[in-house]
C-alpha cells in the first residue's frame, strides 16, 4: 500500500516529529508510515486524513484497482 504522507506533510511544511505530536504517535511511526513499513490503524489512518484535510482514499492507496 502506497501513501501520500510525506507528501502531504512536506507540502504542511511540519517535520515528522511536529506530525507524530498532533497525532499522538511516536516520530519513528510516522516515519515507518511514510516508508511503507507499518500500515496505520483505522483510527490513526482517519487522524491523518483529518490532519491534512484529505479523505483516506486521497492519503492511502491499496494500487488494486478496486
Amino acid at each position: 500500500m502506497q501513501n501520500r504522507v510525506r507528501t502531504l506533510r512536506e507540502q504542511t511544511g511540519i517535520s515528522q516529529g511536529e506530525l507524530a505530536k498532533c497525532l499522538n504517535v511516536s516520530r519513528q511511526t510516522v516515519n515507518a508510515i511514510e516508508t511503507g513499513r507499518y500500515l496505520p490503524s483505522l483510527p490513526l489512518a482517519l487522524a491523518i486524513g483529518r490532519f491534512f484535510a484529505k479523505t483516506v482514499e486521497e492519503v492511502f492507496d491499496d494500487n488494486d484497482g478496486r
